[in-house]
């Protein structure tokens, strides 16, 4: 008889909660049976701000989708984002111990150890320690076990956070009677998705561009290079329109969503779109160069505050897969061109495999399949280690 499991993804993202629930058959085959959404409240920037308001909106979306799946869920892959997270890349070196220089599973335990040792402050916790690939007498291998060498490297990028904001994501969880299962960066997640492996061996930059967050993730030669998150996104160009064009926040959505482009072109002067186009009491007609050049700028800092984030790790010409972009604000028009001028390298946008239905193939929905397929494959290149994790939890679950 085939074996069935069912595991739930959660993100929590500045304008909606969206929640997945799949089926693993025979621990190979994933069947999407259930989704859920509700429009998100209390959270700013991928923070929660209203803990209250945010379980609520958590709740409805896992009811909705478990009422879809028509069974229930007990732990879920949680996605996290936010200003908060940051990154540093710490390595370590060792002389192999044995007589005759063979490596051995002691020599590898030790050296990943001192490589992950670097302490944190007592307010931030780690969340991903990420693995690059051994160094044996210089040289890149994979498992470096019983091959013969003196000298024995290796590096982890490590992706700390907020302890208290860490605990208020899981706490959302755990008030509605659910585990948390694992702990992933909503990058990772939406870059597991996004690329493929042969794009990863070559080089790829991932750019998820939500509402509130921005999270970036550099592959190369098939390994996370970095990883990172801005508190900017799709809101803050909303923000923009309505300060500039003085209009409110919903209207300025609309214009965004309707008339909006990241770059401006020749034909936007002496162009004008109306604000309602109903000949209502307080229509007007707004210029689309002064929209355009609203948006082209916000969305122009955002990927400049990438590339300075990425630092000498930014090498156009080893980017292979170029720039991929997703999340709900990829879809605005003309962005790839910005994204294609800003880092000098092939821009294309992300989508959903070809498997799926329509609704979910959309660059929004990526980070929460990219949870559901770290569910199913545990994804290697995460390389983290369970124990560490359950020691996060621990560590977060104490504090009550």
């Amino acid at each position: 008889m085939a074996k069935s499991k069912i595991i739930a993804a959660v993100e929590i993202g500045t304008s909606k909660v969206s929640v997945l629930i799949g089926d693993i058959v025979n621990g190979k085959t994933l069947n999407i049976i259930g989704m859920g959404q509700c429009s998100s409240r209390g959270v700013i920037k991928g923070d929660i701000l209203d803990f209250k308001t945010a379980s609520d909106c958590t709740h409805a979306a896992i009811i909705a989708a478990e009422k879809q799946a028509g069974t229930s869920v007990e732990g879920v892959y949680l996605a996290l984002s936010g200003g908060h997270i940051e990154g540093f890349y710490n390595e370590a070196n060792i002389n192999v111990t044995t007589a005759d220089n063979t490596v051995s599973r002691r020599d590898i335990e030790t050296v990943c150890h001192l490589a992950k040792s670097k302490d944190l402050p007592p307010e931030r916790t780690v969340i991903h320690h990420i693995r690059r690939p051994f160094k044996l007498d210089g040289r890149l291998v994979e498992d470096p076990e019983y091959l013969e060498g003196r000298r024995l490297e290796v590096g982890y990028w490590t992706v700390h956070g907020e302890l208290a904001k860490v605990s208020d994501s899981i706490h959302i969880i755990n008030g509605f009677n659910l585990r948390v299962d694992d702990l992933i960066l909503a990058g990772l997640a939406s870059g597991a998705m996004a690329v493929e492996e042969a794009e990863r061996k070559n080089g790829v930059l991932v750019i998820d561009i939500g509402s509130g967050v921005t999270d970036f993730v550099l592959y190369q030669e098939g390994w996370v290079e970095t990883t990172g998150s801005l508190p900017l996104g799709g809101d803050h160009l909303t923000n923009d329109l309505s300060v500039g064009l003085r209009v409110n926040h919903a209207q300025a959505e609309k214009i965004k969503l309707k008339h909006g482009r990241s770059e401006v072109r020749p034909e936007d002067k002496g162009e004008k779109v109306w604000l309602h186009g109903d000949c209502s009491i307080g229509d007007r007609q707004l210029p689309c160069q002064a929209i355009n050049r609203i948006l082209s700028l916000r969305v122009e800092e955002i990927f400049q505050l990438v590339k300075s984030r990425l630092g000498s790790s930014f090498r156009p010409e080893k980017l292979g897969g170029g720039v991929v972009l997703t999340g709900g604000t990829s879809c605005l028009e003309d962005i790839g061109e910005t994204a294609s001028r800003v880092f000098g390298t092939a821009v294309r946008r992300a989508e959903g495999p070809a498997w799926m239905n329509g609704d979910l193939r959309g660059p929004e929905n990526l980070t929460v399949l990219g949870l559901l397929h770290y569910g199913l494959n545990n994804k290697p290149e995460l390389r983290t280690e369970p124990s560490r994790k359950r020691n996060l939890l621990a560590k977060i679950f104490n504090r009550e």
